[in-house]
């Protein structure tokens, strides 16, 4: 092509270019009309393209597997029964909340609510591990009490000791201070907001900033604003957030349900031949056993584990795992999602409320039990209400442990009522953690299709305790002399521990035998209880495509 036709051909194209580029690459295909136009109209984010990966998560594509248990089932658990499910596209962290990343959060907690100050103390001392759970009556482990979580040997190493309570608020928080830093990135704020502006009344929390971005801050958001959350909208400049519809904020960090959990931890990808699974996978890996088949590592273990009684790391000088207790994440080979750690080291605590079976007949997407639907409180002028900044709202375990629920400036919720309910076919009721299996009509003492002459209407026992015929969660009162007062169902009449309390721990740890590497097994503890083998990963929902990598057709044809 000649010089002189390549000029003729390019002008053109640059005309096209910025015609684009002033908008009208953006009518609308409803009404013609320009999103994001500079005189005013619709805006929206037209350029989205994909979501971001947040800190320290690994991007999980969804598909189809079966959960429970698929291999030899020596112990004839009827709560492990294979069922297939298919689960959405997800993110998880890549390894445990270490210690270093925990201690950053209290870290956090100390500085914004000053321990000197006694209406402050609790929320931190509510976040605190139970550093005693490593004490043991017949061994001397005494030293782990006071150094495993602050102690610099032991920064990379999975934090124990955090009840599932904990771990869910340790997420919350995550989710504030990762969006934070993103508000900052983007100019939304100005530099340093998240060191300079907080404090006592003065946080930042994600939900209150998308439903009342104004309050966020101790209410100083606009006088914080950066240089793009202004813009010119004919002859006046506004206030512009960075809402939903901008896909700038991550979605919440939580922990993983525990159809996600197994489904990351079996990492089926690796054993995928076309549209199929090659045989059945017993560990996060692949193979039948815990020892590497690897020609380089041939005979080293997989998993830290115990290996047998009195056996936790084998023989002095050539230790089997390398570890006697936990041990620094990151140290065994990934799965082949990419994910350390998903046999071993330490348990996890996943979102799901404990049930002997899981209902496939009802669900078999996205399968979780735990669902309990909440909404805004709206006040008079129809806004969202937050946390006013002098209201602390704590929260007493069975144990005595207090716990904050509700930090200033957080959103104030309740339960969704009949105006959410009413003619709906898909969910009826606030509370749905005992969902088609704790009540009335499935309980045992149901009588005549009317709950009135069951048990519960004279105990006041909650339909799950009907069913299942567990203990009174323990309660914790004061006399009129301020003294604790200590109540525990000691009946010997009871049968199980399962309430709507009690939460899944998944994975084998360093405390557990190979039986429980499998990631189909399960087992469950109160929501409230600590111990020195559980931890916890935090995971993330996808938002938007099911795969980062756009799909083209796997076979076409020739010719």
């Amino acid at each position: 092509m000649k010089l002189s036709q390549f000029k003729q051909f390019l002008i053109p194209c640059i005309g096209l270019v910025l015609i684009a580029s002033c908008g009208g690459n953006n009518a609308s295909r409803a009404t013609g009309w320009d999103i994001n136009s500079k005189s005013g109209g619709f805006q929206f984010n037209v350029e989205f393209e994909d979501q971001e990966t947040g800190p320290g998560l690994v991007f999980i594509e969804g598909g189809t597997f079966t959960k429970g248990q698929v291999q030899d089932d020596v112990m004839h658990d009827w709560n492990n029964t294979p069922n297939k499910q298919h689960v959405m596209s997800f993110y998880i962290d890549e390894t445990e909340v270490t210690n270093l990343m925990y201690l950053e959060y209290l870290d956090w907690l100390e500085y914004v609510f000053p321990t000197n100050e006694p209406r402050y103390r609790q929320i931190y001392e509510g976040a605190l591990p139970d550093t005693l759970v490593w004490r043991n009556q017949l061994g001397y482990v005494e030293e782990l009490t006071t150094n495993y979580l602050r102690h610099p040997a032991y920064a990379e190493y999975p934090v124990v000791g955090v009840n599932w309570l904990q771990a869910v608020q340790y997420a919350e928080w995550r989710t504030d201070r990762v969006n934070e830093y993103i508000l900052e990135r983007e100019s939304y704020v100005q530099k340093d907001v998240r060191y300079t502006e907080v404090g006592t009344n003065s946080t930042f929390n994600t939900a209150a900033y998308l439903k009342r971005p104004e309050t966020v801050y101790g209410g100083k958001m606009d006088s914080i604003s950066g240089k793009n959350a202004e813009e010119k909208k004919g002859d006046s400049i506004v206030k512009v957030y960075a809402g939903v519809e901008k896909g700038i904020l991550l979605p919440s960090y939580r922990l993983p349900t525990e159809t996600e959990w197994e489904y990351a931890a079996l990492a089926l990808v690796g054993d995928r031949e076309y549209n199929t699974y090659r045989g059945k996978k017993k560990y996060p890996w692949s193979g039948e056993y815990t020892r590497s088949s690897d020609r380089r590592t041939e005979g080293d273990q997989l998993a830290n584990f115990k290996l047998g009684k009195g056996d936790y790391g084998g023989i002095a000088g050539w230790s089997d795992d390398g570890a006697d207790i936990t041990i620094q994440v990151k140290q065994y080979p990934p799965n082949d999602f990419g994910i350390y750690d998903m046999a071993g080291n330490v348990a996890e605590w996943v979102s799901d409320v404990y049930r002997p079976i899981v209902d496939d007949q009802a669900n078999d997407f996205n399968y979780y039990r735990g669902n309990v639907y909440l909404k805004n409180v709206i006040g008079e002028d129809g806004k969202a209400i937050t946390i006013s900044p002098d209201e602390l709202v704590f929260d007493t375990l069975p144990n005595g442990k207090v716990l904050l629920k509700k930090l200033p400036g957080d959103l104030a919720l309740a339960p969704i009522d009949e105006e959410e309910t009413f003619l709906r076919q898909n969910f009826s009721e606030s509370d749905n953690r005992n969902f088609r299996d704790g009540d009335v009509e499935s309980s045992r003492s149901y009588a005549s299709g009317r709950p009135d002459g069951s048990e519960g209407a004279t105990t006041g026992k909650t339909e799950t305790s009907l069913m299942y015929n567990a203990p009174q969660s323990p309660q914790i009162t004061m006399d009129e002399n301020g003294d604790p007062i200590r109540e525990l169902d000691a009946s010997n009449k009871r049968t199980t521990l399962i309430t709507d309390e009690v939460r899944v721990y998944k994975g084998g740890s360093w405390k557990d035998r190979a039986f429980w590497l499998d990631p189909a097994q399960r087992r469950y503890l109160p929501q409230y209880i600590a111990t020195d083998y559980i931890g916890f990963r935090c995971a993330m929902s996808r938002l938007g495509s099911k795969s980062q990598v756009k799909k083209t057709a796997r076979h076409k044809r020739r010719g």
